[in-house]
């Protein structure tokens, strides 16, 4: 049997062997990561970061065809044999998007102010994250995918104390993790079903009847028990995810869902500051609607047993509310002793400039359940003891979460401990915000609505079309940006995204404007 000694100088030469063949393996371009440290280098703002030797982070946008182009016109040819390509807009050259800039496979080079639909915390390729690859000590949460509800490494306690549950909502202390957003907002909620279920028994097992009955879908064992929604919202693909999802109808077409109600998600006028009293009315309206459904549902005997929301409405459309229109969805599931779970998935993680979006609301305790997945790297929820498993194999899946995840999640909060980064979200977003008011201000008949938390922000247009169209010519100047709702534009940055990057995407941005407002390219 090799020593402890060779067994480690193996490892790190398969690991070496491994980074080396990942780096070359895209696109042709061929390249290695040296083992040495990085050098220090500074951005365009001074902040001093490690940089790896695959390079430094383009100092703006570099555009060589349009976006697609015809590489990846031929590659999405290509993989339409093989699946659908309707959703691809272009193929993505990993090995070179670096920081807050994402290459394509025709050499163009994107501002992306998507990053992977909100779920890159730090950018492409960051030498932290990288470093954590290269260490050989994590080789073995990298090759081996536990099983982790059945057989969990010894240091699991220890990665998630480390990791998800320094940065818990306050006030919770339970945590279960999950492979994605979907699958942790469908496993949230069962935990919510079962603690009302338990509560409902008094404490008692299950009978066996009841027991019985379940395993067909009949009550007493499959009751009849619902869960609150609101449109627009969207909160993943599985079923139980899809029941509670309102925002597109190809999210849902085809598909049966159980009776479950939903209520109106406040409709806000902007600007807030001269819409206090309309929008104050419109959430009351809201949630006055929220109670009416709750106690229609009690009538029926299909009782509400959680409301679940999005502290930003993101896919329906980024549709915010006020702390107090939250704070209101609290009391209300608490006079019904109902339970309230956050979905956090999207606004986790500091992108609102608070770890957690629903901080920003000021609660009167943490919510019951918060769901997370995106830029946290690895899915799961947060949870009161209440809504903790009594039994084996009820929240249980083949892997339920990975613990490689937890290696580089622990390298983002490193990262975001060491540079500030909330504090500079909170800074850079204030400054997105106003150069986003004073283009529609300047541009009245293109663009409306700026609005955000953090650099989490969002703006619409006067139609879908006319979105579009300046979300194409915008990533035809260079900068990448999402979309959502019938006619908003999305912005979901990297935590480490700057003055220096904003001030870039505002000039793109007003240069598109006025593309699309005189028919002239600028």
């Amino acid at each position: 049997m090799p020593s402890t000694a060779n067994l480690r100088h193996v490892m790190r030469r398969c690991l070496s062997s491994a980074i080396q063949a990942t780096a070359g393996g895209s696109g042709g371009h061929a390249r290695t990561l040296s083992s040495t440290a990085a050098e220090a280098s500074t951005d365009p703002v001074g902040r001093k970061s490690g940089v790896p030797e695959i390079g430094q982070e383009p100092a703006g946008p570099s555009m060589k065809t349009v976006v697609p182009g015809p590489r990846s016109a031929q590659l999405k040819k290509e993989l339409d044999n093989i699946q659908n390509t309707d959703a691809v807009h272009f193929f993505v050259d990993y090995v070179n998007s670096r920081g807050n800039y994402v290459a394509d496979v025709d050499g163009n080079i994107l501002l992306d102010v998507f990053t992977q639909i909100s779920s890159l915390p730090l950018g492409y390729n960051h030498p932290g994250m990288i470093a954590a690859f290269r260490n050989a000590d994590n080789m073995v949460p990298f090759v081996n995918r536990p099983a982790l509800g059945s057989f969990p490494p010894g240091d699991l306690v220890e990665r998630l104390s480390d990791t998800l549950l320094s940065v818990a909502p306050p006030g919770l202390k339970h945590v279960q993790t999950m492979a994605c957003g979907s699958c942790a907002n469908e496993h949230g909620q069962k935990a919510m079903f079962m603690a009302y279920m338990r509560r409902q028994r008094g404490g008692r097992p299950p009978t066996e009847e009841e027991k019985e009955s379940s395993v067909v879908g009949k009550p007493p064992g499959s009751p009849h028990l619902a869960v609150l929604s609101f449109r627009g919202a969207f909160h993943g693909r599985g079923m139980g995810a899809l029941a509670c999802s309102h925002a597109k109808w190809f999210h849902k077409l085809d598909f049966p869902v159980p009776d479950w109600p939903m209520a109106p998600f406040p409709q806000l006028k902007y600007p807030l500051e001269e819409n206090q009293r309309e929008n104050e009315q419109e959430e009351r309206r809201c949630l006055e609607e929220v109670e009416d459904l709750m106690e229609l549902y009690r009538k029926k005997d299909y009782p509400v047993v959680g409301i679940i929301c999005e502290p930003v409405q993101a896919e329906g459309g980024d549709n915010h509310a006020s702390p107090a229109f939250f704070q209101g969805l609290q009391d209300i599931a608490a006079k019904n002793n109902a339970y309230l779970l956050v979905d956090e998935v999207q606004t986790g993680c500091g992108a609102t400039g608070k770890f957690w979006a629903h901080e920003h609301f000021h609660l009167r305790e943490a919510p019951d359940i918060v769901t997370f997945s995106k830029k946290m790297i690895t899915g799961g929820f947060y949870y009161k003891e209440e809504q903790k498993a009594t039994e084996g194999y009820r929240i249980y899946n083949t892997w339920m979460g990975d613990p490689s995840k937890l290696v580089l999640l622990g390298e983002v909060l490193k990262v975001i401990r060491e540079e500030n980064l909330l504090r500079g979200v909170q800074e850079v977003g204030t400054y997105l915000l106003q150069g986003l008011v004073s283009l529609q201000n300047q541009y009245p008949g293109l663009m409306k609505n700026a609005r955000g938390l953090g650099t989490l922000c969002a703006a619409d247009f006067h139609s879908t079309a006319q979105r579009d169209k300046v979300v194409a010519t915008l990533r035809n100047r260079g900068v990448n940006a999402g979309t959502c709702g019938t006619a908003a534009m999305r912005l979901r940055p990297s935590l480490l995204f700057t003055h220096h990057h904003a001030s870039i995407f505002l000039e793109h941005l007003e240069a598109t404007l006025k593309e699309v407002h005189t028919g002239k390219t600028a």
